[in-house]
């Protein structure tokens, strides 16, 4: 433990630099074990207040904080958010010139810098190892430290050379931070890292905040739009697709439709991306569609959705994107739209991987958890939170599940049929076929497809007529969840597993639970910490926040920033339900450090004052 001193220091800044009485959760432990020269491996969710356990103890601590982030293209905007707080901060990565290098690096050793942000790959230079020996340093921040992870979902094999700064620099404190790790990823972390002696820090992974929903997938787009209109209207959020022309096809399909959307994705233009990235963080409103090339380290407080229009590949992806949303503690959503396809797909790229059978496996596992997902009954946070080795404490009442219960149907029968189809085909006509047309064979359509193969006189032509297209690519979907039924080839034709013969057999089949489709469920929205729990705001004090919002975009524009970096709406939303009327007022609402209230300050109580 630290001794009390550093805990009053690390008090004392807290308050004067960032403007929080009191820490939350772990953030007063992992603290003060780093200041007392501890390692620490620390689990936080997006939005739970990582970065502030690494920065605190940099300014208690002697010497210069270095922070090790994959995040190259943000590295500017973490820095100009601190200088913004008056920390003295810098970085070092490719995007600079040799002068602006040379600055950098004589500030360090000058000891005119608090913080240094570095790219992992600048570790594996001799010139920055030997830079880093000639300062002093105060400890060692890994951030996203999941990249270290094999199977993780943001690989980066620059982060395998990290163990150099155990090695060589024994006696300085470690701490490495991710928002999503299950035990086995932390454990891997810790070897790889070799922080096999830190202490482990596993928060809360729950955000209560965010709404979680998956919906079934007809006309993706379509429904994409009446989400955005009906429940997120002028809203910033992410729309995650799978491949690039997707993600082409939909920014252009939504500006058409007046929502204004950029593209993101790592075949544009390099200078296009930057672009595209700089707008979303500094201006309000916009949509970015995207692939999973976007969002890691994205420090946008006010993202009020994220959106799927393809299934993600784990359950950690899926964990570490939605997070995206809602960091400043208000009530947002994440919503997924997901079908029958999105299996097919998933599993044929499983089969088309590169690597061993071994990796193929592991990709499978992480697909099958994602599947179960999707396709539960019981509440979805509940089902999150398990994943990463959490119980909740019960039914969430803020997802889909919970708030328009779905019910589960014996589906025996049914998977019987459509697995006698498939069998049928096989054995009677040597013959494979995707799901479209079993499902026309099923429900007795004579189509020129199956008239074509005469399908039509074959035994299971029509016993599946009870059932509706949709209901039965709801049993093909979730029989591929289950296992009981696979793909393969090009053109995802259907195909028997072991565990199908449970199903046909005669006698004591095994019984198939199905999961009804549940109805649409419309969104449902909801003390001066260090995190981001946002206020409740009265009515009465809307038109205040809008005005403040509005003094906020054109200081923020003034200055070439983001607006965040100036507040935070959460700040914002306090202001203007406290109304202060002086500097000392002001300066005791969460958010608003010494810096900020000397720069900003009295703006804001003249922007309050025009109100009145």
């Amino acid at each position: 433990m630290a001794p009390p001193e550093h805990r009053s220091d690390a008090q004392h800044v807290l308050q004067r630099v960032f403007g929080y009485d009191s820490f939350r959760g772990h953030q007063q432990e992992i603290v003060e074990h780093v200041i007392g020269g501890g390692d620490a491996l620390v689990l936080m969710p997006t939005g739970g207040g990582k970065s502030l356990c690494y920065q605190v103890p940099a300014l208690v601590r002697p010497g210069v904080g270095v922070v090790v982030s994959p995040l190259i293209a943000l590295m500017q905007d973490q820095v100009d958010a601190l200088n913004e707080l008056g920390v003295r901060a810098g970085f070092l990565n490719s995007t600079q010139s040799s002068e602006q290098r040379r600055s950098t690096e004589q500030a360090f050793l000058a000891g005119e810098l608090d913080l240094l942000y570095l790219a992992p790959e600048r570790l594996s230079l001799d010139s920055t190892l030997e830079l880093l020996d000639r300062g002093e340093v105060a400890l060692f921040a890994i951030d996203e430290a999941h990249c270290v992870a094999q199977w993780g979902h943001d690989f980066r094999p620059d982060y395998l050379n990290l163990s150099v700064l155990h090695q060589r620099w024994p006696s300085v404190p470690r701490i490495a931070l991710t928002a999503t790790a299950t035990p086995a990823t932390r454990r891997e972390i810790a070897t790889r890292l070799e922080l096999t002696e830190a202490r482990h820090f596993v928060s809360d992974f729950d955000r209560p905040n965010i709404q979680y929903r998956i919906v079934p997938k007809s006309d993706p787009r379509k429904q994409l739009l009446s989400f955005l209109r009906t429940e997120h209207p002028g809203d910033a959020g992410i729309v995650y697709r799978l491949s690039r022309a997707e993600v082409e096809r939909t920014a252009e399909f939504l500006v058409a439709n007046g929502i204004e959307a950029l593209p993101y994705h790592a075949g544009l233009d390099k200078e296009v991306r930057a672009r595209h990235q700089a707008r979303f963080l500094r201006e309000d409103g916009l949509v970015m569609v995207a692939t999973i090339a976007f969002g890691m380290g994205i420090d946008k407080p006010d993202v009020r959705f994220v959106a799927h229009l393809d299934l993600p590949k784990s359950v950690e992806g899926y964990y570490q994107e939605t997070g995206r949303a809602g960091r400043d503690g208000l009530p947002s959503t994440a919503w997924m739209a997901y079908g029958l396809q999105d299996v097919v797909q998933q599993r044929k790229l499983i089969d088309l991987s590169e690597g061993d059978e071994a990796h193929r496996r592991t990709l499978s596992r992480h697909l099958d958890s994602m599947l179960a997902l999707c396709e539960t009954v019981e509440c979805r946070r509940a089902q999150l939170l398990a994943y990463f080795g959490q119980e909740a404490s019960g039914p969430c009442q803020n997802c889909d599940t919970c708030l328009s219960p779905p019910e589960s149907w014996d589906g025996t029968i049914a998977a019987q049929k459509l697995l006698s189809t498939v069998v049928r085909l096989d054995r009677e006509r040597n013959q494979r076929f995707g799901a479209g047309q079993v499902i026309d064979i099923l429900r007795g359509k004579r189509t020129p497809k199956v008239e074509q193969f005469r399908h039509d006189s074959l035994s299971v032509f029509g016993v599946g007529a009870d059932l509706s297209d949709a209901e039965w690519r709801g049993v093909v979907r979730q029989l591929l969840a289950q296992r009981l039924l696979s793909v393969e080839g090009d053109y995802g034709t259907l195909v028997l597993t072991e565990a199908s013969a449970e199903v046909l057999r005669r006698e004591n089949p095994r019984q198939v639970l199905l999961r009804t489709e549940p109805k649409r469920v419309a969104s449902t929205p909801r003390t001066r910490t260090a995190g981001t729990e946002a206020p409740e705001m009265p009515a009465e004090a809307e038109p205040v926040f809008q005005k403040l919002r509005a003094w906020r975009l054109a200081t923020a524009r003034e200055e070439g920033k983001a607006p965040f970096i100036i507040f935070h709406d959460a700040t914002l939303r306090q202001i203007a339900t406290v109304r202060p009327t002086t500097l000392d007022e002001l300066g005791g609402i969460s958010g608003v450090g010494e810096q900020k209230l000397a720069k900003y300050g009295q703006a804001v109580l003249d922007a309050l004052a025009a109100e009145d």
